[in-house]
């Protein structure tokens, strides 16, 4: 007889944060996504992405980090994800959209240019920052570029995307980085025969030549930004990870990787052990939006399980104070609480994890790992 999923909690480890109340707490800030690189690369890609912005910037990180500690809830979200589309057109093996169980609770479509517009006008100058992405492939949504240039007029300063950079010829690059895109995160799982086992329809050498050629234009316009981040699945790139790094180092800002988690949905949850005390950070950070309007609690949701609101009739403001949503901090709030939510329970921030080591250029690269979670593409 296998042991309750509650009884599968860890001691506080080194990660541990102190918020507002008594109980020390366990609040990740960012886990998930690790630096291949070095701190002085990190330290000029954060300059070049807050540029426009410095002290701004600065303070946004700063309320990134700490408003989950403090459980300080702003007026609006710091972040706001629009999901410009949930279509993508590739079939990796290890993602969710090809799954029965997304295809059944989520409605496949891009996003519609007057419900963006409705959310942009009313989070201009109101939300630093905004995710052109979550599930499915961004750039499919034709107005893309559009979104950047009027999330940008109106007072956004800082707009990202997450590709699987197929469209990123030079002049589509040109034109949303005129349009004043800020970052772009290229998803590359692997090198050579290994990429294209995993990215099928997309040639490795065929991406790794636009790679090439934007840094080339941004070296000959001069270009800080958009900054780019290239990260990939850690079993591709873990036979040989000083490898991906030399392949990649040389032509964007940060190179980063991800540990494989449970992008299917078939971990069995007695087999998940969890840290004790865990709090989630992302509802003080952050707002997600799906191509139909639908919200949901958080990016990690990729199903539509825990809807809170819907932006096609209700405000981001009236959504992110709502009931739905405070009630999602009230649980979180109660020790452990995240077990009383089945999308909490099978998510990647409450799990345990266990290190493995890795060196890149002499550095030590540690991967933290999750505990019962194989690191094999497609489990």
């Amino acid at each position: 007889m296998r042991e309750d999923a509650r009884s599968r909690v860890e001691p506080f480890g080194s990660n541990v944060r102190r918020g507002t109340s008594m109980n020390t707490r366990y609040v990740p800030i960012n886990k998930g996504n690790y630096s291949m690189d070095t701190a002085e690369r990190q330290a000029e890609f954060d300059r070049k992405l807050g540029g426009a912005w410095p002290q701004g910037y600065a303070e946004y990180r700063r309320a990134w980090s700490e408003n989950p500690t403090s459980e300080t809830v702003t007026d609006y979200p710091l972040l706001v994800d629009i999901e410009l589309s949930s279509i993508c057109n590739l079939k990796c093996p290890m993602c969710y959209t090809i799954t029965q169980a997304f295809k059944e609770h989520v409605n496949v479509k891009r996003m519609d240019w007057a419900l963006i517009q409705k959310i942009i006008d009313e989070i201009g100058g109101k939300v630093p920052a905004i995710r052109l992405s979550l599930r499915g492939e961004a750039t499919l949504n034709k107005n893309f570029a559009e979104c950047i240039r009027y999330a940008k007029a109106k007072g956004i300063k800082e707009v990202s995307t997450l590709t699987h950079g197929f469209k990123l010829t030079v002049p589509y690059f040109a034109e949303i980085a005129a349009a004043g895109i800020d970052w772009i995160t290229i998803s590359i799982d692997g090198v050579g025969e290994t990429y294209e086992r995993i990215r099928s329809p997309i040639g490795f050498e065929e991406l790794l030549q636009k790679i090439r050629d934007i840094k080339r234009y941004k070296d000959e316009h001069g270009l800080d930004r958009p900054v780019i981040k290239v990260q990939g699945i850690w079993p591709a790139i873990k036979e040989n990870p000083q490898l991906y790094y030399e392949t990649f180092a040389p032509l964007v800002d940060l190179v980063a990787f991800n540990p494989l988690i449970d992008y299917l949905g078939r971990d069995d949850e007695t087999d998940i052990y969890y840290v004790d005390g865990f709090t989630c950070p992302q509802q003080y950070q952050r707002l997600v939006i799906g191509a139909d309007g639908l919200v949901m609690k958080c990016s990690n949701d990729e199903e539509n399980r825990e809807v809170i609101g819907d932006v096609k009739t209700q405000s981001v403001h009236e959504i992110w104070h709502g009931p739905q949503m405070q009630a999602v901090r009230d649980m979180q709030r109660r020790r452990n609480g995240f077990m009383e939510s089945p999308v909490c329970r099978k998510c990647y921030l409450p799990r345990r994890t266990v290190d493995e080591e890795t060196t890149i250029d002499g550095r030590k690269i540690t991967v933290r790992n999750y505990v019962n979670r194989p690191q094999v593409i497609g489990k």
